[in-house]
């Protein structure tokens, strides 16, 4: 097992009280870490976990787990926790997983889901659709795809998503989160291949030759993996596109970093918006 055999990882730094007398992992905590690297792997395949198992009218269980140690974690490690799946039969999933100080392997291990009812949590056959996702991830395939269109096409699954961030999560009042320019906008919009809506985001004209992107909202179950860079690729080159010589967005002061890797430079002071920090940041084709 080497790190190039997964496509998926989570990385984690060993804290203190995860480590026994010996000063290294208690072997109990090897599962923790696996755990928290499988619900990245849900991430990783655009999945938000409760509503796609609620779509797909099943749950997933664990029904064995084992784990093979080759060498110790110690405190402040940094470990890469890489998730495959091995197998989808009619009603299992096989998934490994390998442990990693940097490519050194520390431990593998196996654990067999069964995809079931949540009430009876008898087992049922693994949804085509599930398998199909599993098993064009593990090929190298994207499983999310950015649809732009008109407010009419896309403004119901985008409204959705923006208010369950910006109202519900953040608190911004919903007067001033939905206004009038999204009749006018360019819209976007990732869908997962279940087709539910994980990502949404507009492309406004600011003024001649100059765009600005806005209401960037990605689903908090699947935050942290590339959905929101996606998304935020898809307005630049639509904003590129047709033409416009610079694209703006305000940003939110903790989103800062993000836009400065997809290519932004803040060209404004710092200000206030709905109670939120924001910078006004750019950037030129």
């Amino acid at each position: 097992m080497q790190r190039r055999d997964f496509r998926c990882f989570h990385r984690l730094r060993v804290r203190w009280a995860e480590v026994d007398m010996q000063k290294i992992v208690f072997n109990g905590h090897y599962l923790m870490y696996i755990d928290n690297a499988m619900s990245e792997y849900w991430r990783a395949l655009a999945l938000p976990y409760e509503a796609s198992m609620h779509a797909l009218d099943g749950e997933m269980f664990v029904k064995k787990a084992s784990l093979e140690y080759h060498a110790s974690a110690r405190m402040d490690d940094t470990l890469d926790v890489g998730m495959r799946c091995a197998r989808v039969g009619n009603s299992s999933c096989l998934f490994e997983a390998g442990i990693f100080s940097g490519d050194r392997l520390l431990v593998s291990g196996e654990l067999v889901y069964v995809f079931a009812d949540p009430v009876a949590q008898k087992s049922r056959p693994v949804p085509q659709a599930l398998r199909d996702i599993i098993t064009a991830f593990e090929a190298g395939e994207d499983t999310a795809e950015v649809r732009t269109g008109d407010w009419n096409a896309l403004g119901r699954d985008a409204g959705r998503l923006r208010t369950a961030v910006f109202v519900t999560e953040q608190g911004i009042p919903a007067e001033i989160e939905a206004d009038a320019l999204d009749a006018t906008a360019r819209h976007a919009v990732v869908y997962n291949r279940l087709g539910q809506p994980i990502a949404a985001g507009r492309l406004l004209q600011e003024a001649p030759g100059v765009g600005r992107i806005g209401r960037l909202a990605v689903d908090r179950s699947v935050r942290g993996t590339r959905w929101g860079r996606k998304l935020l690729d898809a307005l630049v080159d639509a904003s590129r596109t047709r033409g416009d010589r610079e694209v703006q967005l305000h940003a939110q002061g903790n989103a800062e970093g993000f836009y400065r890797r997809a290519g932004f430079a803040v060209v404004g002071e710092p200000y206030e918006e709905a109670g939120i920090a924001h910078v006004l940041m750019a950037r030129r084709f």
